[in-house]
């Protein structure tokens, strides 16, 4: 039930201003949208290489090799994964070394399931820089 929020009356449902004062009622905004789906083609055709991507080094595997290099979803999970194995070279740091390291590796799951789902979500504090274009 919504009230209008000048005069507190009772308003219809589908009541676009208030009956009783004129008020314009507020919309119920729409709920956040979930994260970008690849064009489900590209996600399962490319899925292997948006893998290989959080895997370390073989990062560089989906950067080069052509037709993967050009498809968008490749592209999100290779940044995603370089972005991941530069944070990772912080766990040669003696002191950070292991927490950084299980944080990483927490990522990588992450990470790849999204990949293997067919989703472009981004990786908690580390997903919104872009290394790639």
């Amino acid at each position: 039930m919504a009230f209008c929020k000048n005069c507190g009356q009772e308003l219809p449902v589908d009541a676009k201003a208030c009956p009783n004062c004129g008020t314009d009622v507020e919309q119920p905004t729409a709920a956040p949208a979930a994260a970008p789906a690849a064009p489900a083609a590209d996600a399962k055709d490319n899925m292997w290489m948006a893998v290989l991507a959080y895997l370390g080094i073989l990062v560089l595997i989906p950067l080069l090799v052509e037709p993967a290099k050009n498809s968008p979803f490749v592209r999100f999970h290779a940044n995603q994964g370089l972005i991941l194995l530069i944070v990772g070279l912080l766990s040669a740091i003696p002191v950070l070394g292991c927490v950084v390291g299980v944080f990483c590796l927490v990522l990588t799951i992450m990470g790849i399931i999204n990949a293997v789902n067919g989703r472009m979500k981004e990786l908690p504090l580390i997903g919104r820089f872009r290394l790639l274009k």
